[in-house]
C-alpha cells in the first residue's frame, strides 16, 4: 500500500472521494440506507460497521481492517447515535481525539433521535452535521443524495490524502 498526498482535486475524487463508512447497528436500517443510495444512482463505496467498537477498529485500521485497499479511510462517516458497545457519541469523541487525518474526517450523525440534548451533544463533540432518519424511502434517498452531494462532491478537505489502490 502506498499512501500519497494529492494536490489535484480530480485525483482525490477518483481514488478516495466516494468512500463512506456507515456505522449502524440495525441491519434493517443498513439495508434501507444501502437501498436508498443505490436508488440514487450514486457510486459510493459504502463500508459498514455494526457497533461502536467495530467502527473504531475500522477507522484505526487494525485487525481485519488493516488492509486499506479493502477498507479505505472514508471521506465521510455516517454515524448512528445509539449503538451497543460504544455509542455514536463515544465513537465521535474517539475520532476527534485521534488527531491527524482521522480528526478531519467529516461525521454526519444519522439518528432517529430528535431530542435537543442528543443534537447538542453531537455538535459539542465534533459532529459536522446531524440528520434525523426520514420515515420514507423517498425522503431517505433525498437526504442521502444531499449529504453525499455536499460532503463527497462539493466539500474540499484541507489536505487530501489518498490511498493508492494500484
Amino acid at each position: 500500500m502506498n499512501i500519497v498526498s494529492i494536490e489535484s482535486g480530480a485525483a482525490d475524487r477518483v481514488i478516495r472521494k466516494q468512500c463512506a463508512l456507515l456505522v449502524e447497528d440495525s441491519a434493517q436500517d443498513q439495508w434501507l440506507i444501502r437501498r436508498a443510495l443505490d436508488a440514487s444512482g450514486r457510486q459510493v463505496h459504502l463500508s459498514s460497521a455494526r457497533h461502536g467498537d467495530e467502527a473504531v477498529a475500522y477507522l484505526a485500521g487494525v485487525d481485519v481492517y488493516a488492509d486499506r485497499c479493502s477498507y479505505p479511510v472514508p471521506a465521510l462517516v455516517l454515524l448512528d447515535l445509539k449503538m451497543p458497545r460504544r455509542s455514536g457519541l463515544e465513537v465521535l469523541e474517539w475520532l476527534r481525539r485521534e488527531g491527524g487525518e482521522l480528526q478531519r474526517v467529516p461525521v454526519v450523525m444519522l439518528s432517529s433521535s430528535e431530542q435537543g440534548g442528543d443534537i447538542r451533544q453531537a455538535y459539542e463533540r465534533g459532529a459536522n452535521g446531524y440528520v434525523v432518519k426520514p420515515d420514507t424511502h423517498d425522503d431517505l434517498k433525498r437526504v442521502l443524495e444531499n449529504i453525499c452531494a455536499f460532503w463527497l462532491d462539493d466539500n474540499r478537505p484541507p489536505t487530501p490524502v489518498c490511498i493508492d489502490l494500484q
